[in-house]
C-alpha cells in the first residue's frame, strides 16, 4: 500500500496550510474531482435505495446536544460553544440530532415508514493535535450519513440493506475491508439507555449480519454512547485500522427526542433509528483510495479520465474535437499538445490516466483514435465515437475494469 499523505500531495489531490490550521485540509482540483465523483455515486445509490436527501446547518444550540446526549457523553470531542446573541451555538459533532428534529417536524404515520433521510454534510471533532494525520484523522469532516426511521420489526432488514449498499460501494471503489466489527459496550464506559435496549439493538445487528452472510468479530469497548454498531474496518499503509462505514441501531435518541408515529392500530408508537454511512467521510474514503490504488484510481474516480495526445500541431484540431465529444459524454478530459514535449513524454506523464488516445495523421483523417490503456495495452485504432461511447459506458457502470 501507499502512504496517502505523501502521494496525495505529490499528485496535487489535497494540501494544508498553517493559516487554515491542523486537521483542516483543503482539496485541490484533482482531489475535488475524486470527491465529487464519490458524492455523485453515493447520492444516486441512495436515491435508488429509497432515500430522500436533506440539508441541515452545521451548528446548533448547545441544548440540542444536551437533549441528544452528545453533550454529556461526547463533550470532550466537541468544539467549545460560541456566544452568539446570548445563545450558545456549537459546531455539530454528528448529524443525527438534526435528522431527529427533521423527523419530528410534523406528525408521522406508519404508511411513510421506513423514512430514509440522507445527507452529505459537515461535522466537526476537536481532535487532539497528536492524532491528526493527512485525510484519515481531521477536524472538519464531510460525512455521507443517513438515518432510517422505522418500526422495530423492520430494523434488522434496514441494517442488512445498508450492509449491501456498503458492499456494492466498496466493490466499485476497488477496496476490501480488513474486517467487520460488531462494536459492543465495554466495562466502565459511559453509555446511555437501558441495558434491555442495548441487548435488543445488539440482537438486531447480529440478525442483519447473518442475513447478509457477513463474517464479523465482536469487540467490547467500541460502541457509540447510545448503542452498538457494525464498523467496517480498513487498514492503512502502516497497518493501522480505522472505521470507514458504519451501521447502528439506536433506541436511545428516538426516546430522548420523543419521536413517534401513528400505527395501523391508531396508537402512537416509538420508531427505531438506524444510523448508517455507506462510504464514511469523504476524507477517509479518499485517503483509502490513494493508499490502495496509488493514484491509479478506477476509471469513474480518476481525476482525469481521458488524455488526448495529438502527434503534431496539425492534429490539434482533431484531438480537441474528440475532447469535446468526451466532455459531452460527461468525461473528464485534457489535451496534451505537442508543446508539452514528445509523444512518449506526454504518454508517460499521463501514466495514471485510464485512457490515453493518440491522434496521428492517419487517425485524424479517419476520425479515429489509437487508445492506450493504463495497464499497458494498446488497442487497434477505433472510430472516435465508438471509443468515447465505450469509455463513457465503463465509467457509468462504476466498475474497476478498464476495458
Amino acid at each position: 500500500m501507499f502512504d496517502h499523505r505523501r502521494l496525495g500531495r505529490e499528485l496535487d489531490l489535497f494540501g494544508s496550510d498553517p493559516l487554515i490550521g491542523a486537521g483542516l485540509p483543503y482539496w485541490l482540483p484533482a482531489g475535488a474531482a475524486v470527491r465529487h465523483a464519490l458524492e455523485e455515486y453515493v447520492h444516486t445509490a441512495e436515491r435508488r435505495a429509497g432515500y430522500q436527501h436533506v440539508h441541515s446547518p452545521v451548528l446548533a444550540k448547545r441544548e440540542l446536544y444536551e437533549l441528544s446526549g452528545h453533550w454529556a457523553h461526547y463533550r470532550d470531542d466537541m468544539f467549545p460553544p460560541m456566544d452568539v446573541g446570548g445563545e450558545e451555538l456549537v459546531l455539530r459533532p454528528s448529524l443525527c440530532p438534526h435528522h431527529a428534529l427533521i423527523y419530528r417536524s410534523r406528525g408521522r404515520s406508519y404508511r411513510e415508514l421506513p423514512l430514509r433521510l440522507a445527507e452529505l454534510g459537515g461535522m466537526y471533532r476537536s481532535e487532539a493535535s497528536g492524532v491528526l494525520g493527512g485525510l484519515t484523522r481531521v477536524r472538519s469532516i464531510q460525512l455521507n450519513d443517513a438515518h432510517v426511521f422505522c418500526a422495530a420489526s423492520d430494523a434488522a432488514e434496514e441494517a442488512a440493506a445498508a450492509l449491501e449498499l456498503i458492499r456494492a460501494a466498496h466493490a466499485a471503489m476497488g477496496i476490501a475491508p480488513a474486517r467487520l466489527r460488531l462494536s459492543l459496550p465495554g466495562p466502565g464506559g459511559k453509555y446511555a439507555g437501558a441495558p434491555a435496549a442495548w441487548e435488543r439493538s445488539t440482537a438486531l445487528l447480529v440478525e442483519a449480519l447473518e442475513a447478509s452472510g457477513s463474517d464479523y468479530e465482536s469487540q467490547e469497548g467500541e460502541a457509540a454512547f447510545y448503542g452498538p454498531k457494525i464498523d467496517v474496518q480498513i487498514a492503512d499503509a502502516a497497518g493501522r485500522e480505522s472505521t470507514l462505514s458504519t451501521v447502528q441501531i439506536d433506541f436511545h435518541q428516538p426516546e430522548r427526542f420523543g419521536l413517534e408515529y401513528v400505527g395501523a392500530d391508531g396508537e402512537r408508537h416509538r420508531p427505531v433509528m438506524v444510523h448508517r454511512s455507506v462510504i464514511g467521510s469523504l476524507e477517509r474514503a479518499v485517503a483509502q483510495l490513494i493508499e490502495v490504488h496509488g493514484g491509479a484510481f478506477p476509471p469513474w474516480l480518476a481525476p482525469v479520465q481521458v488524455v488526448l495526445v495529438p502527434v503534431g500541431p496539425e492534429q490539434d484540431e482533431a484531438a480537441r474535437a474528440v475532447a469535446g465529444r468526451c466532455m459531452d459524454a460527461g468525461l473528464r478530459v485534457e489535451v496534451a499538445g505537442a508543446e508539452q514535449g514528445s509523444v512518449g513524454a506526454r504518454v508517460h506523464a499521463a501514466r495514471l490516466v485510464p485512457y490515453v488516445a493518440v491522434v496521428g495523421a492517419r487517425e485524424a483523417g479517419a476520425d479515429e483514435v489509437a487508445v492506450r490503456l493504463r495497464d499497458g495495452r494498446r488497442l487497434d485504432a477505433l472510430p472516435a465515437a465508438d471509443a468515447v461511447a465505450r469509455i463513457a459506458a465503463l465509467v457509468a457502470a462504476h466498475t474497476v475494469d478498464i476495458w
